[in-house]
């Protein structure tokens, strides 16, 4: 599945309507947003923005350096790293936070 068609089925199935940017950026350039919006000086695998804009929800940084790492970690293959972070950041541009209904919501989308 390509990422803007599960980003775009997500959103149907959460009943919710707007644009998403998403953006792959390596570990240098996760380090600065994740300094200059988080105050961390550390790269991160994914980081949202949400916009509250009408007709925009937001955005999504991920790290492929970090994807690369995490789905080595996991055992998994990278793409299914990578649409694992799309679907995290996702559902925080939706108001989910870490929490039990997050990770229901994160492996139901997994299956798609």
């Amino acid at each position: 599945m390509k990422f803007g068609s599960l980003i775009n089925t997500i959103l149907r199935q959460e009943k919710k309507r707007g644009m998403i940017n998403l953006i792959l950026i390596d570990n240098s350039e996760m380090r600065k947003l994740n300094h200059k919006f988080r105050k961390k000086d550390k790269a991160t695998d994914v980081l949202a923005f949400p916009m509250g804009e009408e007709g925009i929800l937001g955005d999504i940084a991920i790290s492929t350096e970090m994807a690369k790492k995490n789905a080595k970690r996991f055992g998994v293959a990278c793409a299914a790293e990578l649409k694992r972070l799309v679907i995290h950041g996702v559902l925080h541009l939706l108001d989910y936070d870490h929490g039990k209904e997050m990770r229901h919501a994160e492996e139901t989308y997994k299956k798609l």
